[in-house]
């Protein structure tokens, strides 16, 4: 019993880190729309740098909750509950790849922001339900 207890709170630490990566990316993808939607009406060079420093930022924060989000994966494995975000996370992988391919239409990013941040916000709602439950149960 008491072991069941410990592995359930180093799920919930888990979570809690995976949930604090993602509200961090959520926060530079919302600050790179800022500037993308800045850039898409006329912002010039400085809205176009920020915008792809914003978004690098976005993506350095999407690699930090996708290897929080598989610790948490692998500590609920202990716990006997599961969390299927491998779609999620896969996807991750490919939001930096679309910056480098070359220039794209200003739309076209501010798609792919989206995207990613919508992909974020599923993500932080999945996240907060399993740790509700691992507290209601701890």
């Amino acid at each position: 019993m008491e072991n069941d207890k410990k592995e359930i709170r180093e799920a919930i630490v888990a979570g809690e880190r995976a949930l604090n990566s993602l509200y961090e990316a959520q926060d530079k993808l919302n600050s790179a729309r800022g500037w993308g939607m800045f850039d898409l009406f006329g912002g010039g060079l400085l809205a176009d740098m920020m915008k792809h420093g914003k978004m690098n930022d976005a993506s350095r924060c999407m690699e930090d909750a996708k290897c929080h989000l598989k610790a948490f994966q692998k500590e609920l494995k202990d716990v006997h509950l599961s969390l299927d975000l491998r779609m999620e996370i896969s996807s991750f992988l490919s939001f930096a790849d679309f910056f480098f391919d070359g220039l794209v239409a200003d739309y076209l990013v501010q798609s792919k922001i989206m995207a990613a941040k919508e992909q974020v916000e599923d993500a932080i709602v999945m996240v907060t339900n399993v740790l509700n439950t691992l507290k209601a149960s701890a």
